[in-house]
């Protein structure tokens, strides 16, 4: 099927799932929309967010003629997911249940960890996700304010995100948690001073890969996946805020394929 899978995120985070996505299906049209003109989400209501969500949702069935939509932002698919699986005439991939499973998987002891924004931890969608697979894991979840507004200016090291990262992290460290998921498509970018906050012994998980992996197995599923071999795949990156800045720091974040970016409104 030639239509494009539809990809969206509050601005920047969902780019390590559109990289995840386009390096495991290089054959995929993609559209991705960044609502950096009213990024961030992670500290409004969620019933704005489920809002927001739907909005850039229905845009891309209606728009762009998706065959799937991946809700690549943690904080609005915790508020927003079970709403779009329902009403949406396509697949719905969202980021939650993927990084929850990813995590069961990795952890040793099952002693684990979830960092978000304040929204997506105060859901308690990753408590539910964990135990909704059964396992015997307990989970220790801290929101990081901050992260998502450090990584939208392009700036992922330095000593004041490490300090921020140190206090922000000090539950989950306190814990004594063996693997910590990165519980919000930004942190990635943040994974160097995670890590070293952390230390060695804790292992990382982010969930792009494994959204990946889902959308892969939902397009087949559902007999959707594009021939190989056709015309080569054509990318969309729309932004709802500054398109050169979009264009700019989402080149630097995800690579080439990002060439330049196109403007979407909300009303």
């Amino acid at each position: 099927m030639d239509r494009p899978i539809g990809m969206f995120d509050s601005g920047f985070g969902g780019l390590t799932v559109a990289r995840a996505v386009i390096d495991l299906l290089p054959e995929e049209h993609l559209v991705y929309i960044g609502d950096t003109g009213r990024y961030p989400y992670g500290s409004r209501p969620q019933a704005e967010v489920r809002e927001f969500a739907r909005q850039l949702a229905w845009s891309l069935v209606n728009d762009f003629d998706v065959k799937a939509v991946v809700v690549a932002c943690n904080t609005a698919s915790a508020a927003a997911i079970d709403e779009l699986k329902a009403e949406l005439p396509v697949p719905v991939i969202d980021v939650v249940e993927p990084g929850a499973n990813a995590l069961v998987r990795a952890t040793r002891s099952g002693e684990a960890g979830v960092i978000g924004t304040v929204g997506t931890i105060g859901s308690g969608a990753y408590d539910r996700a964990v135990a909704a697979t059964g396992a015997a894991v307990h989970l220790t979840s801290a929101a990081c304010p901050g992260f998502v507004e450090f990584v939208e200016r392009g700036q992922t090291s330095g000593a004041e995100v490490t300090i921020l990262a140190e206090r922000l992290l000090a539950p989950v460290h306190e814990a004594g948690v063996d693997t910590l998921l990165l519980g919000c498509t930004h942190y990635p970018y943040l994974a160097a001073v995670i890590a070293e906050v952390m230390g060695p012994n804790v292992r990382l998980v982010s969930s792009a890969d494994e959204t990946a992996l889902v959308t892969r197995d939902a397009l087949a599923a559902a007999g959707r996946l594009r021939s190989a071999g056709g015309a080569s795949a054509e990318r969309t990156f729309l932004s709802s805020g500054d398109i050169s800045w979009f264009a700019d720091l989402g080149r630097r974040l995800l690579g080439p394929e990002l060439r330049d970016a196109n403007e979407w409104r909300f009303d």
